[in-house]
């Protein structure tokens, strides 16, 4: 074999071997790249399950369901199963949450105080009167809507503020024909929400007051809440557990509702949601309007 062919080899098996060389690098770049994508998506994922039912940005709003650990969907003795796609729910518990009740009583009476907001009203409002009122008492309220009339019980004793706001609401008749804007059918989070006349989840009533919570507040099927966009943030928009509802102590409960209401909302559930947040939040497929509310005198 002559020399310069011999030279002319090597260079070949060089340049093999550097093209392999070159391969490998281009491989490893490549799974790196995966890999950083793939990290990068299930952040995203994660951050998403934070942030997915908290899709209505306006002034009022929900949380994220996974921000706590399970406020007791296992405690349920029994559920109503389906098999449904993935903007309805796979179980509804039939079981009533214990009622919510304070460890330690408010005062017989507490001061109440209702801020204008720097926005203005979504519907005309007055402010209810700043000033005292009883920590006691119920008061029934109906809500004649377009899948039958709920009935709501409104206790002072969690949250008197609250009740003489939504008294007020009611008596000036700012939830009639407003919709239920927002359902959600998640495993964790299974409320319906009420109370914007807007109806997209930003309006309210152009006050704010202050939460009435308390650290061993649960929620669960039948219990009344106020939605907020954060502390002390209140205004009209309010929220109904029908299932389970996986959250933190924030949302000022001041109420329940029966049986026969939560089985009527038991139906636009299982009608699903039309995605708005995720599959499993955005406006009911079945359309729920409040038509009227009335206190009892």
């Amino acid at each position: 074999m002559s020399r310069k062919t011999h030279e002319h080899q090597l260079a070949q098996r060089k340049a093999q071997r550097l093209a392999e060389r070159q391969a490998e690098r281009a491989r490893q770049r490549r799974m790196l790249a995966i890999t950083i994508t793939s990290i990068v998506a299930v952040v995203v994922v994660i951050a998403g399950v934070f942030v997915v039912v908290a899709k209505n940005t306006g002034k009022d709003d929900t949380p994220a369901a996974a921000s706590t650990p399970s406020a007791n969907p296992s405690d349920q003795p029994s559920a109503q199963t389906s098999a449904g796609p993935e903007n309805k729910p796979k179980s509804i518990p039939t079981a009533l949450a214990p009622a919510p009740k304070r460890a330690t009583p408010l005062a017989a009476e507490v001061d109440c105080s209702y801020t204008k907001s720097a926005e203005p009203a979504s519907k005309k409002a007055d402010l209810p009167s700043n000033g005292k009122v009883k920590a006691s008492g119920t008061k029934p309220v109906t809500l004649a809507t377009s899948i039958g009339d709920l009935h709501l019980t409104l206790d002072s004793a969690l949250a008197p503020c609250t009740v003489k706001s939504f008294l007020s609401l009611v008596g000036q008749k700012y939830f009639d024909n407003t919709i239920c804007h927002r359902l959600t059918v998640g495993d964790g989070l299974q409320v319906l929400q009420c109370g914007d006349p807007t109806g997209t989840g930003s309006g309210g009533p152009g006050y704010s007051f202050k939460d009435e919570v308390y650290p061993t507040l649960k929620y669960g099927r039948g219990i009344l809440a106020m939605a907020n966009s954060g502390p002390n943030t209140n205004g009209s928009q309010f929220f109904i557990v029908y299932g389970n509802a996986e959250l933190p102590p924030s949302y000022t409960a001041f109420g329940t509702l029966d049986k026969a209401s939560l089985e009527a909302i038991d139906k636009v559930a299982k009608a699903g949601v039309i995605p708005q947040g995720g599959p499993t939040d955005g406006k009911p497929a079945t359309e729920v309007k409040i038509k009227t509310a009335t206190a009892a005198a």
